[in-house]
This record gives C-alpha cells, structure tokens and sequence, in this order.
C-alpha cells in the first residue's frame, strides 16, 4: 500500500550538497548492477561520447562551464546517465586517443519531495554524490542559490531535466521550463562579476531514448487483459494472442489498438462519473456516439477533467487557478506541504493542538491525491499511439493507464516494465548562451524566451 500520511511532520529543511568521492566511485560499480537487475536495461549506448569528453576536458581545463539538459520521460532516466557519465564516457576517451579523463561526474538537480516517497536514504545519497535540491511550487531561494553557484563554479558541470517532470512518453518532449535558460545567463553574470567572462557557459542537450531488446507484444497484451480486469471490462471478443518479439498482422493491430482505446475512455468515462458524483461537477457524459469521436474529443475530455481534479485540490487549499496545469500542480503540491511540514509543533505542544496538526496534515495528503492523478496524465495528448502504432507508444501509453490504475486501487506493484530495454543517450549540440548575452542584457524575458525555444527544438531533434 502506498503510504498514507496520517501526522504533521517538521519542515522541509534544504539538503546541501556534500560530494563524497568515495561514494561516486562505490555507485558507479554498483549502478551496472542495478541497471540489469532491477530496471531490465541491458545495455547503455552513448552517442555522441567523444564530443561529451571534450567538453569535459574544456571544463577541467577551465576554459568552459556547461549545464547537461537531459531529457525526462521516465524515473529510470538518472541512474542510465550516471552510467553512460560514470563508465561509457571514460571509454570513449580511450578509445579516441584522447588525454585520460579526470573522472567525470555531474552535480544534479532533484526534486525535495524525491526523498519522501523513495527514502531518506535517497537524500542522504543524491547530497554525497553532489545533488542539490529544488522546491517546484515555490520562489524557493536556497535551492536556487546552490544551484546558480554549482553552475558558476561548482567542482563539476550541473545536471538538470528542463521538462521538470517525467512524461512518460519516450517519444515526445514536454515544454521546457524558462529556468534552464535563466540558469545559463546567471552563470554568464557571476562569471562577469568575477573577472572570467571569457569562459564559454554551454546549455548542452542530452537525448533519452529506451528501445525493447524483443519487442514484448504478448506482455503488452497481459498486461491490458489484466487492466480490463481491474476496470470491470469484459474479456474482448475476438480474443488476441499475439507472441513477443511477432509483430501484429494489421487485423491483429487494429484489434489492439481499437482494445487500448476502449480501455482509455472506459477508464475516463469511470473517473468523469467520480468527480459528477461525489464533488458534484458536471462533466459531458459519455454516449454511443461519443463513444466512437476522435481522438481530439477525448483529448478535450480528459483537459476538462484534469482541470476538475486540480480545481478540487486548489478549492481545498484556497488557491487561485493560474497557468498551465504543470504549474498548478506545483502550487497545490507546495500548499500541501505547507500543511503537512512544519514547525508548529514544540515539546510544550498540547494532545488537541497535535490532534489537530495531524488532521490537517491528513486532509492536505488526501487532496494532493487529486494532484498527482493530473501530474500522471498532464502530457497525455490523445494523438500519441494514433500517430505511430508503434510498440514504444503502445507501451507507453498502456504502463501510463497501468500507473493510474494502480494508484486508484492503492496499490505500488513493483513489476513495470514489460521486457528487457536498451537505451540511447544522444548528446546534442552545444547551445552557446554567450550569443545571447546582449539580447539578455536589452530584453531579459525575450532573451529567456528565445533561448528556451532553441533548448525545445534541440530536445526535439534527438528523438529517433
């Protein structure tokens, strides 16, 4: 069962970065390990590893500061860069005749609330391998503060997801977040400032991209037999037995396809009745015909009920609706925290004042539930597997379904992946944020703007 906040706890303190070498070198033996045994990644294919190590070079040699932006669809995404940096980069370097590396290694960026869910041991860990922590919901000023001074002249170049969050879509970017951009013209003013203007600061993107080993058509097909078994949806008929590593016969796809979206808008159609029943929102009911619209009506269908399951978390916390839905999840997860992370609480504190502490903090976790159903499904676009019937979109949009699913019932199965994965990690061309200097210094917000729309372009060119 997920856990269940039940008590008010102390603040967020900020966790600073405390790099211990000893631990980069223990991990770096382990996380080839961890890769095959736990997250059934079989190999680590670095493209572009010569152009990466000169970059280090540069940087141990004083000449550069780079910021590493790489893409995010999926939580397994930092440990196979830590090892295409830790174990692949070392021996391109070799194999291309150049100078030995001094080992390489990132500082990063992470979410706070990363250690809440996986484990303080995880905060412990990210702070001795030089990880600094980020607040999304609010101006969090330390956070930023470590970051611009990693970035300007911490020991190592700085490692950040400009999408922000996972998307769960290994062939689609999010929206880039302007910070990575400020990020860069930050760093150019603290090296002005301190008399090193000549140095080149470098945004430089980084491809993630997961390919099956064998295509797992006969696991993807369990595994949505075993969804429509969770959301009371009669075994289809014709029945579809398709083999991993066969692909389906275009009956056989259509039939797939045709089961991927029944299962969509049942499970949409479940969730819309939620919200009109229990928190009185009225939601377009589903109807025969609606039941056979376009993918654009169900894409309009599910932007309304994210926009419900959000105004139910924000009503709950007073808050106003404003921007995008990525930044109201922010703000009602930081209004949640406010309320379950304090410090209200003292040694002198009463029995009844405690009791009441611990239901606010109840209440605060319950609606922030809301939040994360919204945070699951916010890039979903409806167009995704239309586009391409390929076995990455399929695969994709089924273990999204699969998590919502799972995280309805109250349950964290272990078991998320449907076969044995490689993955590419593409390094990208160097975006010089020099260029930008004087645009930044006549129109900062303009500046910012331009330099995040080359960072997306670029994110979206390494995508295979």
């Amino acid at each position: 069962m997920p856990h269940i906040i039940t008590r008010s706890k102390p603040t967020l303190a900020f966790i600073p970065p405390r790099y211990t070498p000893v631990v980069r070198w223990l991990s770096a033996r382990i996380i080839p390990i961890w890769l095959r045994q736990q997250l059934r990644i079989t190999d680590v294919e670095l493209v572009g590893g010569k152009a990466l190590a000169q970059l280090y070079q540069d940087f141990n040699a004083d000449k550069i500061r780079f910021l590493l932006a790489f893409r995010h669809p999926t939580v397994d995404d930092p440990p196979c860069i830590a090892h295409a940096i830790w174990n692949k980069l070392p021996q391109v370097a070799r194999q291309a005749g150049m100078a030995r590396l001094k080992p390489p290694h990132v500082h990063f960026v992470y979410e706070r609330g990363i250690p809440l869910w996986a484990g303080r041991w995880t905060g412990w860990l990210f702070s001795r391998l030089g990880g600094t922590p980020i607040r999304r919901g609010t101006l969090d000023s330390q956070g930023l503060r470590s970051i611009r001074e990693l970035f300007a002249t911490g020991e190592f170049p700085v490692a950040i997801a400009p999408e922000g969050a996972t998307n769960g879509h290994n062939e689609l970017v999010s929206p880039i977040e302007p910070g990575i951009a400020q990020f860069g013209f930050w760093c150019l003013d603290a090296l002005s400032k301190s008399g090193a203007s000549e140095k080149a600061v470098l945004i430089v993107p980084l491809g993630v991209q997961y390919h099956f080993v064998t295509a797992p058509w006969g696991a993807l097909v369990e595994r949505l037999a075993a969804l429509e078994a969770d959301t009371g949806l009669p075994a289809p008929v014709p029945a579809l037995a398709l083999q991993d590593g066969q692909p389906p016969t275009p009956e056989e796809d259509a039939l797939l396809y045709e089961r991927l979206l029944r299962l969509g808008k049942h499970l949409l159609t479940q969730v819309e009745a939620f919200y009109q029943t229990y928190y009185g929102y009225r939601l377009p009911s589903i109807t025969d015909d609606a039941a056979s619209g376009t993918n654009s009506e169900f894409a309009a269908r599910l932007k309304r009920l994210l926009d419900t399951a959000l105004t139910v978390a924000e009503e709950a916390f007073g808050i106003t609706a404003k921007g995008s839905l990525s930044d109201r999840c922010r703000r009602v997860e930081q209004a949640g925290w406010d309320r379950i992370y304090r410090d209200e609480t003292t040694p002198d504190t009463s029995p009844l004042t405690q009791g009441l502490n611990n239901l606010v903090a109840e209440e605060a976790d319950l609606r922030i539930w809301h939040m994360r159903l919204v945070e699951s499904l916010v890039s979903v676009t409806g167009r995704y597997v239309a586009e391409a019937h390929t076995i990455d979109r399929y695969a994709d949009t089924t273990l999204l379904m699969w998590k919502i699913v799972n995280q309805i019932c109250g349950r964290r199965p272990k078991r998320r992946y449907l076969g044995d994965r490689t993955v590419q990690i593409t390094v990208g061309e160097p975006l010089p944020v020099n260029q930008w200097e004087a645009a930044y210094r006549e129109n900062r917000r303009q500046a910012v703007t331009g330099l995040t729309q080359d960072l997306q372009s670029a994110m979206e060119s390494l995508i295979t």
